[in-house]
């Protein structure tokens, strides 16, 4: 049965829940200054990165401690009103959105790290921690935390997304780097799930359950995570081709061939030049991989000499190294910025985006057949990737006053997750499923297997308060 085009404009037709004048008098007396009906205030917590425009939340609270998360949450069970995490704001596919009202609470403040146990190479922090922020408390142990998804997210937030990243091809995503949380339920009740140790055989594993659980379980408040050696040596570089064909296969053969190489980032020709205006580049407008190599001395030269050999075979021009920090952090910061740089390049627009995965010796199939539907469709698009684990990501530019131009990168957004799906991939590798790719998770897991998800979320969350509208429908 085919699902309907997956984040169209038709959202769900959900009755908002009334905000009782009661329970916005129980806040505003438990958090006085914390709490806030101010409309530019509910707006900032009404919106993300998406391209959806909902009301806003009827209120919102900010957090301090794992008190003040349980104390609104018991209040807000108390009425049977929505209860929405809300960390930076840099989420992609709608999960901040009040679809049935309630109230945002904001862990932002919640920005301590608690302890760092280097001899362990483990951290624990407070949700509201960003990736930059708890690399530069770690800098001086010599250790760092390698999951960067881009945006200087919270790693609340990107526990909650099973967020990953540029660097996700060697260090893994947040499922294989989260150990312990500590979580607030439906009911106010904090809970701890997994400790510091590296396994365990202990009963359910309720700490991958909430990671990725886009904050419709709980609220998560305290992340433990692994940490890394800072590697002895780095080495960037970039490498031109004149196919885009000719760069996916270099990165084909680099997985397929177990280099150990900790970037491998593609972009287009057409997203080499929203890059180079909008971060003064002169970056050579073609297919490029950026890539990064950590080790010792000698191995990081070993990667290097087979990745350029491979790069030479396939038509690869002459790399173009990043030699110094400074170097490195410019090129890295214009990748990450080419999000941004594909929005300026059409200003007023809005991106539908997508994500999806595919086993690597499928990554050609999936992203070639793509990009021509895209360049044949006449929109704007642009075209990034974390192409080392067969994540990639299409942005496709419109204008939100035409339905015309939504519909359309709705439908090369549909095919694009289907051609994945058949491919034996998935609809969405690091965004979450939120609003946006609702509709293709049947499709993905099958009902069975939503149907488990969804007593999961019933028997934990009974009153469907934590984030509803997301995910799933109940």
């Amino acid at each position: 049965m085919s699902a309907p085009l997956a984040g169209s404009h038709l959202l769900p037709q959900i009755n908002t829940r009334a905000v009782p004048e009661a329970l916005l008098d129980a806040l505003r007396q438990r958090f006085a200054g914390q709490f806030s009906t101010a409309l530019v205030v509910r707006e900032q917590h009404g919106r993300d990165e998406s391209s959806f425009s909902l009301p806003p939340p009827a209120a919102v609270v900010f957090a301090h401690s794992t008190q003040d998360v349980a104390d609104a949450v018991k209040l807000a069970a108390q009425f049977k009103v929505p209860v929405i995490p809300f960390g930076i704001g840099s989420s992609l596919e709608g999960h901040l959105l009040a679809v049935q009202g309630g109230i945002s609470l904001d862990v932002s403040r919640m920005d301590q790290v608690l302890s760092i146990n280097a001899e362990d190479l483990t951290v624990t922090v407070q949700p509201g921690v960003t990736r930059k922020a708890l690399n530069e408390a770690v800098k001086s142990t010599g250790l760092f935390f390698p999951i960067d998804p881009g945006a200087d997210a919270t790693l609340g937030g990107m526990a909650a997304t099973r967020a990953s990243g540029t660097n996700a091809v060697r260090y893994g995503t947040m499922r294989d780097n989260v150990l312990a949380l500590e979580v607030v339920t439906a009911q106010g009740e904090v809970i701890r799930t997994g400790t510091r140790a590296k396994k365990s055989s202990a009963g359910y594993d309720l700490t991958r359950l909430m990671v990725g659980s886009e904050g419709t379980l709980g609220v998560i408040t305290e992340v433990t995570v692994k940490l890394y050696p800072l590697p002895e040596a780095v080495m960037a570089a970039t490498c031109s081709f004149d196919s885009l064909a000719d760069a996916v296969n270099t990165t084909i053969l680099i997985i397929q061939l177990g280099i150990p190489i900790a970037r491998c980032e593609l972009l287009d020709g057409t997203t080499i030049r929203m890059v180079n205006q909008h971060s003064n580049l002169s970056l050579h407008e073609g297919a490029m991989l950026l890539m990064e190599f950590h080790g010792s001395p000698a191995s990081v030269q070993e990667q290097v000499d087979t990745v350029q050999a491979i790069a030479a075979d396939q038509g690869g021009q002459t790399f173009e190294w990043a030699k110094t920090p400074e170097e490195r952090t410019r090129l890295w910061t214009a990748r990450h910025n080419a999000y941004f740089a594909g929005i300026q390049s059409r200003p007023g627009c809005k991106a539908i985006t997508t994500d999806t995965c595919v086993p690597i010796s499928h990554l050609a199939d999936a992203l070639l057949d793509s990009v021509l539907e895209a360049q044949h469709s006449g929109l704007t698009y642009f075209l990034v990737g974390h192409v080392g684990d067969g994540n990639f990501h299409m942005g496709y530019l419109i204008d939100p006053d035409k339905p015309e131009e939504r519909e359309l990168a709705e439908t090369l957004n549909q095919q694009l997750v289907r051609r994945a799906l058949a491919l034996g991939g998935t609809c969405t590798g690091e965004h979450g499923i939120g609003l946006h790719k609702m509709g293709f998770l049947v499709e993905e897991t099958g009902a069975g297997a939503v149907a488990m998800m969804r007593a999961i979320k019933q028997a934990l969350d009974p009153d469907n308060i934590m984030n509803p509208g997301k995910i799933f429908l109940l």
